[in-house]
């Protein structure tokens, strides 16, 4: 008698187990297969996974927000200026040639690209069932737009939030250094090809907006949300800025020494009282060619200081 009323409790007591364990493997499986859907910089709807477990980025400015954030990077650019963390991750090539099928070996769950570099990539990831969004982040707001949106997809929202207030409030302390009346500059951007004007799109522009400076290239007629507009040194000449700033992409020391022989044998270029008083500033490469991402107030603080070393001086 005793033998046949412990069956059913223990028949009973195994259902429950097996029960509370399926709707463990129920739950767990629901968690991995929870999706969202985000607009990117190419204005595509595009379903992610929340909380994605490898994440391939094809441009360094992506990683150190996606880290800060605990997001889990398989796959990195290759640069020589990787955070230690980074340097040990697969490389997939450099951010303009990517090798894409090391990039799919990699099993991504989401990819990451720059906008006007990688967005030819979107078709074949696309094929290969790899959602990948392509981001844009020159400027100090795509920059917070990308931290917001990396917070939504990793579940780090409120993390995000506050890595955003924390490069404002190191911002607000530089521009508190500042005159109130900020200087009339130009940005020029230098390549192997040939020389632009940058706008407030560009990386220089939106830390030169930062800084309350007044950017003379921005003209009636010019968009000035655009990254750049074609030089020309006569109404360089005519607007006649106080200081000019130079960016570079390309080998930068040969990039910058090619820009300054050619500016030095140019009369008009010598007439310019910026050059006359060695206020010409080469901009590193290392914040001011790809977005500085979480570094941006650093990008803001190199501009400070070349124009008013004296405000930032021990």
């Amino acid at each position: 008698m005793v033998k046949k009323r412990i069956a059913p409790v223990f028949v009973l007591l195994l259902c429950a187990i097996f029960f509370v364990a399926g709707c463990g493997k129920q739950q767990e499986s629901t968690q991995k297969g929870a999706t969202l859907t985000v607009e990117d910089s190419l204005g595509r709807k595009v379903t992610v996974p929340q909380e994605p477990k490898r994440i391939v980025v094809l441009s360094a400015s992506f990683i150190e927000p996606i880290h800060a954030l605990g997001g889990q990077l398989v796959g990195v650019p290759n640069s020589h200026e990787l955070p230690a963390y980074a340097a040990k991750l697969s490389k997939v090539g450099a951010v303009y040639n990517i090798n894409l099928e090391k990039v799919v070996s990699l099993h991504p769950d989401l990819v990451i690209g720059m906008k006007g570099m990688n967005d030819k990539l979107v078709s074949s990831l696309t094929e290969n069932n790899i959602p990948v969004l392509i981001l844009d982040m020159k400027t100090y707001g795509q920059v917070q737009q990308c931290v917001r949106l990396f917070g939504k997809i990793l579940g780090k929202s409120e993390q995000a939030d506050g890595l955003n207030e924390n490069m404002d409030k190191k911002i607000a302390a530089i521009r508190a250094k500042l005159p109130q009346k900020g200087e009339r500059i130009a940005i020029l951007h230098s390549t192997a090809q040939d020389v632009t004007v940058q706008l407030k799109g560009s990386i220089a522009g939106s830390a030169a907006e930062l800084l309350g400076l007044t950017n003379v290239a921005i003209q009636p007629g010019v968009n000035s949300n655009s990254e750049s507009a074609p030089y020309s040194l006569e109404a360089l000449v005519k607007e006649n800025p106080q200081a000019i700033f130079v960016t570079s992409m390309g080998k930068k020391e040969a990039v910058d020494k090619s820009f300054a022989q050619a500016a030095s044998n140019n009369v008009a270029w010598q007439t310019l009282p910026a050059v006359k008083k060695h206020r010409v500033f080469y901009l590193p490469q290392r914040y001011f060619l790809l977005s500085p991402g979480l570094d941006y107030p650093e990008a803001v603080a190199i501009m400070a200081k070349e124009l008013y070393p004296d405000s930032f001086a021990k």
